[in-house]
């Protein structure tokens, strides 16, 4: 059983930004070495203290035998993160997917290659029992750490139980859990589960909820255990809103940790309302009026746009912009230029040496 080092568990609970790391193509829908490399030193010159490969942001069907790309994908990121020689934490997170055997078997690979934890995703087990997905994390959980997912049911996820989440949270090696379930209801689940269980200090929170990133993380649960109030915070995110304006999410969160220090009420309402203009360009980005079926070839027109992209490109063909997709990206572009990174991408594009 591979375990976190001391440094990544701390790492981990301090908070970081995760960004959920997109697939490059070329106008063929063949993988773009130079633009994937190029994006993981995007994602270590913002400050990311770490990147997920492999996830739903890279496109599932790169586990596709005919497309045959998921570990490749992760070699490339594993492969530059090495060459930087960071002095400082920097986490690997591979996406892991798909029944027991496929799962154990992508946590095997993603270990080969120097990957710390795996984002274990329960999407496409619809038909499972709570207590077969269970045994399928404790079998992953004993080859690599977990980082656990509650990924919402629009795209492919499913409403997992209270008893399901408190059990989960009591797996040895579970280190983090992502909350992407887009639901306050569900959110809460999650949360009252990791805290009423021995393991509440040994499992990191970060929020997957796109939708409700700034509300997250500056959100305290309280609740009654065993006649004691016990407190949990989302500490970081792993997102694939994050995979855009990677600067800007860095000194969001560097803000979010000073108001935790020293809050006060003007500074959550400014909060707020700056988390009210990130929801609506998470709104323009990830498509929720079409069933989020823009939400990839979104976070592609930013990164095109910046120079990061070539192209829009998916492995599905039929992955497009939505009708009006593309005009919202212009109108929250234009809405909110304090919250681009337009800049420092320039700046970084002239000097990427590769």
């Amino acid at each position: 059983m591979k375990k976190l080092s001391k440094e990544l568990v701390g790492h981990l609970h301090n908070g970081t930004v995760i960004p959920a790391h997109p697939l490059a193509l070329d106008a063929n829908r063949i993988l773009d070495e130079f633009k994937q490399r190029q994006l993981t030193r995007y994602y270590m010159a913002s400050g990311a203290g770490g990147i997920a490969v492999a996830v739903h942001s890279t496109q599932f069907e790169i586990r596709d035998p005919k497309i045959n790309l998921y570990e490749k994908v992760l070699a490339l990121a594993a492969e530059e993160v090495d060459k930087a020689n960071l002095q400082r934490p920097f986490i690997k997170v591979a996406g892991i997917c798909g029944p027991t055997a496929q799962a154990v078997k992508e946590a095997e690979i993603a270990l080969a290659h120097g990957y710390n934890i795996g984002l274990l995703s329960m999407g496409g087990l619809n038909d499972w029992l709570e207590e077969e997905i269970l045994d399928r994390v404790k079998a992953v959980a004993s080859v690599i750490p977990v980082f656990g997912f509650y990924l919402q049911p629009s795209v492919g996820g499913r409403i997992f139980s209270y008893d399901f989440w408190l059990r989960f949270a009591e797996i040895e090696n579970v280190e983090a859990i992502k909350c992407a379930s887009f639901n306050r209801y569900q959110t809460l689940d999650v949360m009252r589960a990791v805290v009423n269980s021995s393991r509440n200090n040994k499992i990191a929170m970060y929020t997957g909820n796109d939708d409700n990133i700034v509300g997250d993380l500056l959100t305290t649960y309280r609740f009654d255990v065993n006649t004691h109030t016990v407190e949990k915070k989302f500490v970081g995110g792993l997102l694939g809103h994050w995979a855009v304006w990677t600067k800007k999410a860095v000194e969001l969160l560097e803000e979010l940790k000073l108001y935790r220090l020293s809050p006060n009420a003007s500074s959550a309402n400014a909060l707020l309302s700056l988390g009210v203009e990130i929801t609506d360009v998470n709104a323009a980005m990830f498509d929720p009026s079409h069933q989020f079926h823009g939400c990839i070839p979104g976070i592609h027109e930013v990164l095109h746009r910046q120079g990061l992209l070539n192209g829009l490109w998916c492995l599905n063909p039929n992955e497009k912009l939505s009708q009006g997709q593309f005009e919202e990206i212009d109108r929250v572009y234009k809405a909110y230029p304090h919250l681009n990174d337009d800049d420092f991408v320039k700046d970084f594009l002239e000097n990427d040496n590769g």
